[in-house]
């Protein structure tokens, strides 16, 4: 078993040497993403904007997971592996589409179901940076599985960056430059240690999802 202190504490570890670069491919990722925005703002077409924004998002998402994965096992961070998400192209936007589309689905139930179902999802994209030759349902499938039993454990370790959240506001987005990147750590460490462990059978209430996904 594992604490939030423990997974905090490697983060903080992570941290030392990569803090800087870290930021910087934070910054390359959101830039892109308001590159994206405005310059499909500039497109009079419906949808233009929601779809470019997927197709590009999606991939550099993955890639920033990448990034993050890398910087656990040791390796030093670096803004080209931002990119590396665009070799999974497909099932990285297919992937998004899922996740948006299910959760959006259980949403419609209530606030609480849409919430549970996006913590159950919310390994999926570290799975598929992992296993590349995985399909989006695959991945979806397998955050669902190692999920199981430790929605809970996630959702109050995000809870716990509450407090670093409120600093960054207070300090005008400054101290996000440490806070994002530890807390992005943490996160991917947790699913180091639940990715091995043994999981249960899919839960009921998904059953009836999985053969249209």
């Amino acid at each position: 078993m594992f604490t939030r202190a423990e997974l905090k504490q490697q983060a903080k570890e992570q941290l030392k040497g990569n803090l800087g670069m870290l930021f910087l491919c934070g910054l390359v990722v959101s830039l892109i993403g308001l590159g994206v925005g405005f310059a499909t703002a500039l497109i009079p077409i419906p949808f233009v904007s929601t779809i470019a924004s997927l197709l590009i998002t999606a991939p550099i998402s993955l890639g920033l997971i990448k990034v993050y994965l890398n910087t656990t096992y040791g390796e030093k961070p670096q803004v080209a592996t931002i990119f590396d998400g665009f070799k999974q192209f497909g099932p990285a936007v297919i992937l998004n589409i899922l996740i948006a589309v299910f959760t959006f689905l259980w949403s419609l139930l209530l606030v609480i179901p849409g919430i549970i179902k996006g913590l159950s999802y919310s390994m999926s994209f570290y799975i598929l940076a992992e296993n590349p030759d995985m399909t989006a349902k695959e991945a979806l499938n397998e955050s669902k599985a190692i999920m199981d039993g430790h929605k809970m454990d996630l959702f109050v370790l995000q809870l716990s960056f509450i407090l670093w959240a409120l600093l960054g506001v207070v300090t005008f987005g400054i101290a996000y430059i440490y806070v994002i990147p530890y807390m992005q750590l943490t996160i991917t460490n947790f699913y180091h240690r639940i990715k091995n462990q043994p999981v249960a059978a899919a839960p009921a209430e998904d059953v009836v999802v999985d053969t249209v996904e």
